[in-house]
């Protein structure tokens, strides 16, 4: 049993890290990019934090491998189709409306999950948990603050927010999908019910929006899932040649 909750922890702790590493890959590619100098630092911030929470997570699941593998090895020398990462993190930057209503629905949910598993029966991933959830707060913060200043701002920047949320909401679904995996960890108490955190982000969600003069996105739009399956868009294998080059180019390399 203890072999069978390691692999399904492992598999978990890969999604969860695999989020927060092309998360963080997508808000670096901001850095000398942003709107205003201030803004630049922040999302470099919010990338550093996220790429924190990765090594993190990582460095756990190789543990729960027992293949000697690190957190390095696990971000730079896995091929795209062997990461679980949601389908809405890999999507390009766009623009800055669309990076905005991108960390809104990511953020939200990240702050609810660590929230939950503060309380995991794995003291480890509970504790790692803690000090994510802190700076968690603050992504929401960020991301809120810039949701009611462009949606509630002028003509233009609430079309391109609207427009931007319209987008992102096809790959929410991936956000909250479940499966055998994550139910027999919820089972045991190491991870809440990824299900039972929808109705939470969706309420919080809808509260920010109104507030901004947006509308909610099509109820009813298609929902593209995969992303924990390792069945990716394109736009994940053109991140990872980045991403790894270097690590790959130079495997021996010692900083």
């Amino acid at each position: 049993m203890a072999t069978s909750n390691n692999a399904a922890l492992f598999d978990f702790l890969l999604r969860l890290g695999d989020d927060q590493l092309v998360l963080g890959q997508r808000l670096a590619e901001w850095c000398g990019h942003g709107p205003i100098l201030e803004e630049d630092i922040a999302l470099a911030n919010i990338s550093l934090d996220l790429f924190g929470h990765a090594q993190a997570v990582l460095n756990l699941a190789g543990e729960m491998e027992g293949q000697g593998r690190d957190a390095d090895k696990l971000a730079y020398f896995r091929e795209a189709i062997e990461f679980k990462n949601c389908l809405l993190v890999e999507q390009p930057r766009g623009d800055f409306a669309y990076t905005i209503a991108r960390q809104i629905v990511f953020s939200l949910r990240a702050y609810l999950l660590w929230d939950e598993l503060t309380k995991s029966s794995n003291e480890t991933l509970a504790g790692i948990a803690g000090k994510a959830k802190k700076e968690s707060r603050y992504h929401v913060t960020h991301a809120s603050e810039w949701v009611l200043r462009l949606g509630d701002g002028t003509a233009d920047s609430h079309a391109r927010l609207q427009n931007a949320l319209d987008e992102v909401w096809r790959f929410t679904k991936d956000l909250f999908a479940t499966d055998a995996i994550e139910q027999q960890l919820a089972d045991q108490k190491i991870i809440p019910n990824l299900g039972g955190l929808y109705g939470k982000w969706l309420t919080m969600l809808q509260e920010l929006i109104t507030k901004a003069t947006l509308r909610m996105p099509d109820p009813g739009m298609f929902m593209q899932l995969g992303g924990r399956t390792g069945k990716h868009t394109e736009h994940l294998g053109h991140m990872l040649s980045e991403l790894q080059i270097l690590p790959r180019s130079y495997p021996d390399a010692r900083w």
